[in-house]
């Protein structure tokens, strides 16, 4: 039995998996949907917008900088379509000030952007590289000349290649390397930059990384996947340890969360949902936040999850001044016995791609009717309001920053007459913002959005056959052009949040 998609059918949100609940408590009226409970925004919320470093900059070893993990993966036959390359990208690493000025046209009062810390230390440790500080350093005090404050990632997937030749995440040394590079940037940057965050997404790190090899560095290994998770959030702990020394105003994390609902009542398929709960969503942020792992961990892993000391836990559960939510999707979740390989399913004659189920014994159902994105993730905004709930419910009044939220859709390679139409991301971008403003108005401390992403780029081992932009970018001329979802956004941003009650 499909989960319906009216979202005040009976669904079950991580929350709670009692089937004789609706989800959220909530028995009449969804709130996450577009029916507007409020029209405006906190007076001091923060407008903003998101990007990385590896996607955008360009310029792999201009200035001094070193090789990362994924200026090798790109450069390694089959890894990533087509065969691109973020050699150039979006050239930002020549192009920031217009960049930034195009960020200021458009009314943007944040800028989220992640370092390449290749680029300020080009071993990963040891001799710093005065050029690549620099850059980062005139690309903050352009932001802040613009009236844009720099909210600043320390980690965005791109390891040091040198540091990988060490083990990478599987060394535990690299919590010391890390912090190493935290120091460095946070007496460079502190008190300019006043949010910062020391990781973005670990899961994808270590799933894509580790478990699947889809991602840099490429390996695909069971017993290496909980070591990689479990060294990073180390690492986190100690970065944050670090700024506790020589900071003086907000750190925090940055986590993907996606709301998994179960198929049907069945009890594998509710087993099911709460283990790939527990793997995505909770996995990084109970140890971060509650000091132990889920109980689910043991197994879905067995013999390969480790016994971990308690001195782990403690320098992992850093006090953090904010989370991060990066939130895209949800999954329909389902027991499916192991799947060693990608598969697709196919839905009115559509190839859906699903991940392998391995080793979580779970897959993602496909909704029949549904509207999906070109990465082929459902538009279900009632999972940004579960999710916002779920993360005050289960982790306390923190509060909450969307880090990343938006969706890739066809997009021509160039833009007709200086104007590109997308018709689907603007109402995708009216839908979950209506979300979270009636997740403020339920109670949850939502402090400010990054629309995902600023322009389009390269999307990883996607190449750049996925555009996530509300900035078109011509990949020949590199020509930047607003789509109409920018200039939707722009409106939004002018008014506080006052149109998303208007019809698009």
């Amino acid at each position: 039995m499909l989960v319906k998609q009216n979202v005040s059918a009976y669904i079950y949100s991580p929350i709670r998996f009692d089937k004789t609940q609706k989800c959220c408590d909530w028995d009449e009226k969804p709130h996450g949907g577009n029916d507007l409970m409020t029209k405006k925004f906190p007076d001091t919320f923060l407008w903003g917008c998101a990007t990385s470093a590896y996607q955008i900059e360009g310029a792999p070893f201009a200035d001094g900088k070193g090789a990362s993990i994924w200026d090798r993966f790109v450069n390694t036959p089959g890894l990533v379509n087509n065969g691109d390359t973020g050699h150039i990208a979006c050239d930002h690493y020549n192009r920031f000030r217009e960049d930034v000025a195009l960020m200021k046209q458009l009314g943007m009062q944040a800028y989220r952007f992640s370092l390449s810390w290749a680029r300020i230390l080009p071993n990963g440790i040891g001799e710093v590289n005065p050029l690549g500080v620099k850059f980062y350093s005139d690309l903050i005090d352009e932001c802040l000349r613009n009236d844009i404050e720099p909210i600043v990632t320390l980690y965005h997937w791109d390891m040091p290649a040198a540091l990988d030749d060490l083990g990478g995440w599987l060394n535990r040394d690299c919590a010391n390397w890390f912090a190493e590079y935290a120091e460095v940037v946070f007496k460079a940057y502190d008190g300019r930059v006043k949010k910062w965050a020391t990781l973005n997404e670990p899961w994808v790190v270590t799933d894509g990384g580790y478990l699947h090899g889809a991602l840099a560095p490429g390996h695909r290994n069971k017993y290496e996947a909980p070591i990689a998770s479990h060294n990073i959030m180390r690492a986190h702990g100690a970065a944050v340890k670090v700024y506790r020394r020589v900071g003086k105003h907000e750190i925090g994390l940055v986590v993907n969360i996606e709301p998994k609902y179960p198929a049907s009542d069945k009890a594998e398929d509710l087993a099911a949902t709460k283990r790939a709960h527990a793997y995505m969503n909770e996995q990084y942020l109970h140890p971060a936040m509650l000091g132990h792992y889920p109980a689910e961990m043991t197994d879905i892993f067995d013999d390969a999850w480790p016994v971990w000391p308690q001195e782990d836990y403690d320098l992992i559960c850093q006090k953090i001044d904010f989370l991060g939510v990066n939130y895209y999707t949800r999954s329909v979740t389902r027991y499916e016995p192991y799947a060693n390989s990608d598969v697709t399913e196919v839905v009115g004659g559509v190839a859906f791609h699903k991940a392998p189920s391995w080793p979580l014994r779970a897959t993602r159902v496909i909704q029949r009717g549904a509207t999906y994105t070109e990465t082929g993730w459902e538009v279900f905004e009632q999972g940004l309001f579960d999710t916002l709930n779920w993360v005050k419910n289960t982790y306390g009044d923190i509060p909450l920053y969307i880090t990343e939220n938006g969706a890739a859709f066809f997009d021509p390679p160039r833009a007709n007459a200086g104007r590109v139409r997308d018709p689907l991301r603007t109402d995708y971008l009216q839908r979950h913002l209506t979300a979270i403003s009636n997740a403020i108005a339920a109670g949850v401390n939502v402090k400010g959005y990054m629309v995902w992403s600023f322009m389009d780029n390269l999307e990883w081992s996607l190449g750049f056959s996925k555009r996530f932009g509300i900035v078109h970018v011509d990949f020949e001329t590199l020509e930047r052009t607003p789509k109409d979802s920018a200039r939707y956004y722009s409106k939004v941003i002018a008014t506080n949040g006052e149109v998303l009650s208007e019809p698009l």
